[in-house]
């Protein structure tokens, strides 16, 4: 069983860049696929960006590509999501995630999740 943690969110303005971290803990994620969600009131949550287990392969949504950028470092067992250019419609609670065996940029292969970190966009 993996456990996620997700650090880094709060309250940018718009324009801004904010850093999200993910540190696993009770297994090492190497061979996971590992995915950001995120989640706005009243809304389903949506697949942001996801990360093949050895990081060489990348999906990003059409509503954040060429602004966020996801990463992983597999010897710290800890994923990264790098948000620039925040909108206020990225105002959201974040959610780190797992998929043993499954697909990166597949919604539904993603069974381990983290607690959320908020982040809030200004205008």
């Amino acid at each position: 069983q993996v456990q996620l943690v997700e650090f880094g969110g709060g309250l940018v303005e718009a324009g801004g860049s904010l850093r999200l971290s993910c540190v696993a803990s009770g297994r090492t994620i190497s061979s996971y696929a590992m995915g950001w969600f995120r989640q706005a009131p009243g809304k389903e949550r949506d697949l942001v960006a996801g990360i093949s287990s050895s990081g060489g392969r990348t999906y990003d949504a059409d509503s954040v590509k060429g602004r966020f950028t996801i990463s992983r470092d597999n010897a710290k067992n800890t994923v990264y999501l790098q948000m620039n250019s925040l909108k206020p419609w990225d105002t959201a609670v974040y959610y780190c995630a797992a998929s043993r065996g499954g697909a990166y940029y597949s919604p539904t292969s993603y069974t381990y999740w983290g607690q959320g970190t908020q982040v809030t966009v200004s205008s």
